[in-house]
């Protein structure tokens, strides 16, 4: 800005073309020079109004026809604006001569005694510079973020600049230029707008509460440029001459009260909002085409697996009923075998049994009957004969008796033979045991797959993935969206809840793994949480828990425990059993984010009970969760965030109630600093749960010193203004209102809501 008295070279200074000596060109010329000297096409936009303030009308130089152009004024920024003058975009030094020339050819001036071509209107060039910029929080992605087909992308900036530069018209006295008619009351509007423009000055250097910016459009086109955020500078410009000695001295003392004017120096930034909603749709657009590429692969895979499924059982049965069939029809024809082989030996020992006895019948019927002497010859003989036959019937009853023991043997034989077979038979049962079991995990598997696809296309309904783990945050919708059944509900009905708890005990690795998930899952669900813990299914969570070393097998089941965790009776459930004990203890031990994540949930969860809050400080649950700190996930601290805010919430009502007294257990195991460290968390669900947990730690009076001397006060304050959600800032807003400690610390501090 040029101050000074008419003639004295404030014009020259600034607005001088150069155009045949490029050394005398003014300072509007030169400041175009070097502006567009910096700037690059591609990120950089320059344009340019160039107006002229004339008997408190604003008219604009570049279009004639525009001559009563408001003013506007942001009633939040306190920015000034001219929406109605023109904007020339700039792209070279020519361009910039072009319509400076075009502009001095419009502008209002007039011989006087004092200069023969005296300016009688306020020239006013604006230059309005936009650079493009990359948020600095998205121009150093991580490595997660940039393997992540969902990563954000990065946020325009634009950064705005103005330059104004002002070549005041001279202030001048009437009876030294001689202004007559028309032209005196020229005189008398510029002397009143520099008059206005100096009380101004005056109000800014002695700190006075109230400056008269509104007597005048001049002082109202330059608020932004004394006393607000702008870099200022002033020409002043006086003459030689003694006669105007009068008017030198009052320029200079004008220039020194401007010197005492301090301006605070502010970048204007703000969202190219238009850009990122582009950049926003273009990104939407590759993730839904990709997600439809997943989700076919999915849904190829899935059917594959379950084609696989099927063949594999469908093959195990046949293999299995053909397996058995063929044992059953081997160990009968053996059995008939034996059968008719015992029953031909028997009719053969019949059939010799039978011819030796009619033997001895003939013999003991015949008889002589002639003489004694005969007789007697004939009864020797028989005797003999009796006696040769009677040794031949031992011979043959020995036989028999061998015979009758090989009989025996033979039958021993086939006792051990079906005691073979029936060992055999066992076999197969428990062969077809196993396969029953394989075929159950089978099962379980295709269900389980099928649950994963209705799940991902919920997530592509809803409009993005939701959370990686549903127990933790809220639970799983019971029936699909046609009304039947979900997979995991209908596991109840073809497996049941007992067999799959049974197999969290399979001596196979991936039998329990896979067991164990599907017991997470199904604790998702509100209606099949009751019958799990009827079951045992709790208890046999919090074993593995206790005892498996596997890292897959205890996140898992602590993401079990984190679903029934959701529903209050089972919270008191986990307390009895020690679960908080033993979730402190895989906290402490674990090291996967995902592994943390489930505890740091099941956790929060917890301290959402009213009853719990003092057993889960004594069994070190608070401890635990303000140790899980250290993995720096945002998932976990999202979490611990959502813990510490339900811990703070019963605690306030507890004290609002009356049933508590006394510091805040959190502030006793030190959790303020973290608390207030992270109050303003780029990551939107840590930062709403850090801010909800300020409010409820301040609306109990024991807690807002330790609050003070924290710097959360100052937190308080900047969620009252700052915070995205309307409902947290009503809420610390009535905190900060209801506490006199905190009231009396705010006006100490000079703090105003």
């Amino acid at each position: 800005m040029a101050y000074g008295q008419t003639g004295t070279g404030k014009t020259f200074t600034l607005g001088q073309l150069g155009e045949e000596d490029t050394s005398a060109r003014g300072i509007m010329v030169r400041s175009m020079e070097e502006i567009l000297t910096n700037v690059s096409p591609g990120t950089d936009s320059v344009s340019v109004s160039y107006l002229q303030l004339y008997m408190e009308t604003i008219h604009d130089l570049l279009d004639p026809a525009n001559d009563n152009i408001s003013i506007v004024e942001d009633p939040r920024t306190g920015d000034v604006s001219l929406p109605g003058a023109t904007h020339v975009e700039i792209r070279d030094e020519q361009s910039v001569l072009e319509l400076l020339k075009l502009g001095e050819a419009h502008r209002i001036a007039a011989n006087t005694k004092l200069n023969t071509e005296s300016s009688r209107s306020h020239a006013i060039l604006m230059v309005h510079i936009k650079r493009s910029v990359i948020g600095e929080e998205a121009s150093n992605p991580s490595e997660t973020e940039k393997s992540s087909h969902f990563a954000k992308p990065p946020k325009p900036l634009v950064r705005k600049s103005k330059l104004v530069l002002v070549d005041l018209a001279g202030s001048e006295r009437v009876q030294k230029s001689g202004s007559e008619g028309h032209m005196l009351e020229e005189a008398k509007s510029i002397n009143l707008s520099l008059s206005a423009l100096g009380k101004c000055i005056n109000a800014l250097a002695e700190n006075s509460s109230h400056v008269p910016i509104r007597d005048s459009k001049l002082t109202r086109l330059l608020r932004d440029s004394f006393g607000g955020t702008a870099r200022t500078s002033l020409i002043v410009t006086i003459g030689p001459s003694p006669r105007h000695r009068g008017e030198t001295a009052s320029t200079i003392l004008f220039g020194q009260r401007a010197m005492k004017v301090e301006n605070m120096l502010k970048i204007k930034e703000e969202f190219d909002y238009k850009s990122l909603a582009r950049k926003l749709e273009i990104h939407m657009d590759k993730l839904i085409a990709e997600n439809e590429r997943q989700q076919k692969a999915f849904d190829d895979e899935v059917e594959r697996t379950n084609l696989e499924a099927e063949k594999r059982v469908s093959e195990a049965e046949r293999n299995f009923t053909d397996a058995l069939e063929k044992e059953r029809l081997k160990c009968q024809m053996e059995y008939m075998g034996s059968v008719k082989m015992l029953e031909e030996k028997m009719i053969e020992n019949q059939r010799k049994c039978g011819c030796g006895g009619l033997t001895m019948d003939k013999c003991n019927g015949e008889g002589p009957g002639s003489s004694i002497g005969e007789d007697i010859g004939e009864v020797k003989k028989m005797l003999e004969k009796e006696t040769h036959m009677r040794k031949e019937a031992e011979k043959e009853v020995d036989k028999l008796r061998s015979q009758l023991g090989q009989c025996t043997d033979a039958g021993a034989g086939v006792d051990a033979e079906i005691l073979k077979l029936q060992i055999a038979l066992e076999d197969e049962v428990l062969q077809k045991r196993k396969l029953e079991e394989e075929i159950v995990v089978l099962r379980s598997q295709m269900l389980q797959l099928t649950f994963e696809a209705d799940q991902m296309r919920r997530c592509l309904s809803g409009g993005g993935p939701g959370n990686a783990y549903t127990g933790l945050d809220s639970p799983m919708s019971q029936v699909s969206d046609n009304g039947h059944k979900t997979p995991v509900s209908a596991l109840f009905d073809q497996v049941g809840v007992q067999k799959v708890l049974d197999l969290l005990e399979s001596e196979d690795a991936n039998v329990r793994i896979h067991a164990v998930k599907v017991v997470a899952n199904l604790a998702a669900e509100e209606a099949n949480q009751e019958r799990i813990v009827e079951a045992g299914g709790l208890t046999s969570l919090l074993t593995l828990l206790r005892s498996y070393e596997d890292e897959t097998v205890r996140r898992v089941a602590a993401g079990a425990i984190a679903n029934l965790a959701m529903n209050e009776a089972n919270q008191e459930l986990i307390m009895l059993q020690g679960g908080i004990s033993l979730l402190s203890i895989t906290a402490s031990d674990a090291e996967d984010p995902r592994t943390l994540r489930m505890v740091a949930g099941a956790i929060a969860n917890l301290c959402g009970n009213d009853k719990l809050q003092a057993m889960l400080r004594s069994e070190g649950g608070i401890k635990a969760l303000l140790g899980m700190v250290r993995c720096g996930h945002p998932d976990v601290l999202s979490q611990i965030a959502r813990g510490i805010a339900n811990f703070a919430k019963c605690e306030s009502r507890a004290s609002s109630n009356g049933i508590r007294s006394g510091k805040s257990l959190l502030i006793d195991e030190g959790a303020l600093p973290w608390i207030v460290q992270n109050a303003t968390n780029d990551a939107a669900p840590i930062r709403r749960h850090i801010e909800l947990a300020l409010c409820h730690l301040a609306q109990h009076e024991v807690n807002e010193k330790d609050m003070i001397n924290g710097g959360a006060l100052w937190e308080l304050v900047r969620i009252t203004r700052d915070c995205s959600r309307e409902d947290i800032r009503s809420l610390a807003r009535r905190t900060l209102n209801s506490s006199p400690v905190l009231r009396a610390e705010m006006r100490r501090l000079r703090i105003e809501l």
